[in-house]
């Protein structure tokens, strides 16, 4: 009697489909045992293994056993651009090994999301999403939204990028912004443009977007539950160097909700509230600050990061956006473990067991701090220029269509 096909095997453990019958040869594994061996294995090694043969590839490949190996090696994995090499995006784990390489364009900057995409772009208004799962890459569109055609800005343009997930729909949008090339003047109007990279329509287009009456930058943005949150630009604290007093506090943050696509209120963060603007004094202290704040995403909230020069690292997280309430998560004395002249200390996660991830933007350093002995240790890798969260699967093909 022949041998029953794949679909009429009963499952294995209840929980995983067979893999696919193999000629009955001498050495061969049987399929459950070669399922456990190959679940044992890092993803880096497997992805090598798909080439062995068909049957390899098909089973590595089923979303069952892309489910059962993330159970079994939980991660967390990087996103990561080297400084050495403006070519590839690299995703690598907290031991600083790279697991897996993904060719992109040169001379773009790795976008800090928290995605199954990684998303790169220039400031020359070109942006490319990866796949790193498949190997699929596509460049969004350059021209812009229809409304937008004989605007200035577009027409030399300089522009930023933020990339995120809508919560409620899954969708993964992007939000880019125009500048002047040569911007002289902060009340001339920024142009803001929405795309949707998993729309499922191949000539999908940009949408013009209102405006903001701040001059936002991505260079201190985060993006949240589908909201890009901007922290207030460098520019004021220029302005008031000059002696010009726009009210624009250093922790003022914007926001713009991916999934409306419209701009939020504005809140205030919980650092310049105990400051006053009276005296020259004061002035200074208040510019003192500007360039020690930086917004990431810390448990699934907004964080706000406070580089003491000498001091410490004080991290707020915000609890409550209607009420503008923000909670000091963290207050770690930095000592000699993070340069006094670090300007960009950017906490990008919280590890199983407690320990908490930060980049060192300025250095490309990427430091472990562990709250049980109060200490830091620094991954061993490559200067980097940028960082983010992968939370895909990279066994998965079944990735989102991006074109």
């Amino acid at each position: 009697m022949a041998s029953p096909g794949p679909s009429s095997a009963p499952a294995i453990r209840s929980t995983r489909r067979r893999a696919p019958a193999a000629p009955n040869a001498a050495g061969v594994l049987p399929p459950d045992l070669l399922f456990d061996v190959l679940l044992r294995l890092p993803a880096k090694e497997l992805c090598r293994l798909r080439a062995v043969c068909r049957s390899w590839r098909s089973l590595t490949s089923d979303p069952l056993f892309a489910g059962a190996h993330e159970a079994r090696h939980p991660g967390p994995l990087l996103l990561a651009k080297f400084r050495d090499d403006e070519a590839r995006v690299h995703v690598v784990d907290l031991s600083g090994s790279v697991v897996k390489r993904i060719a992109g364009p040169d001379g773009h900057e790795l976008l800090c999301t928290r995605l199954h995409l990684a998303c790169v772009a220039s400031k020359g208004n070109s942006c490319h999403v990866l796949d790193p799962a498949t190997g699929a890459a596509y460049a969004l569109p350059e021209s812009p939204a229809p409304e937008h055609v004989n605007h200035e800005n577009s027409r030399d343009p300089y522009t930023f990028f933020a990339s995120g997930r809508v919560a409620s729909t899954g969708e993964c949008k992007v939000l880019r912004v125009f500048n002047r090339t040569e911007f002289d003047a902060f009340d001339q109007r920024q142009l803001f443009e929405v795309f949707t990279i998993n729309g499922g329509v191949s000539n999908a287009q940009w949408r013009a977007r209102q405006s903001h009456y701040l001059f936002v930058e991505a260079n201190n943005a985060a993006v949240v539950g589908g909201v890009v949150y901007f922290l207030t630009d460098c520019a004021y604290d220029l302005m008031l160097f000059f002696g010009v007093n726009t009210g624009i506090h250093p922790d003022c943050i914007a926001s713009f909700d991916l999934g409306t696509e419209e701009w939020r209120r504005d809140i205030q963060g919980p650092i310049s509230s105990g400051l006053s603007m009276d005296g020259a004094n004061a002035t200074e202290e208040y510019r003192s600050i500007w360039h020690k704040l930086t917004l990431s995403e810390l448990k699934g909230s907004l964080v706000l990061a406070y580089h003491r020069r000498h001091q410490s690292l004080d991290l707020w997280l915000l609890t409550d956006f209607e009420r503008g309430l923000w909670v000091k998560e963290y207050s770690i004395q930095t000592e000699s473990a993070i340069p006094a002249d670090e300007y960009f200390v950017k906490p990008l996660l919280v590890s199983d067991d407690g320990r908490l991830v930060i980049f060192l933007a300025s250095t490309g350093l990427l430091l472990i701090y562990d709250p049980r002995n109060n200490s830091f240790s620094e991954v061993e890798m490559r200067r980097l220029d940028a960082v983010g969260l992968y939370t895909g699967n990279l066994l998965s093909l079944q990735g989102d269509d991006i074109v």
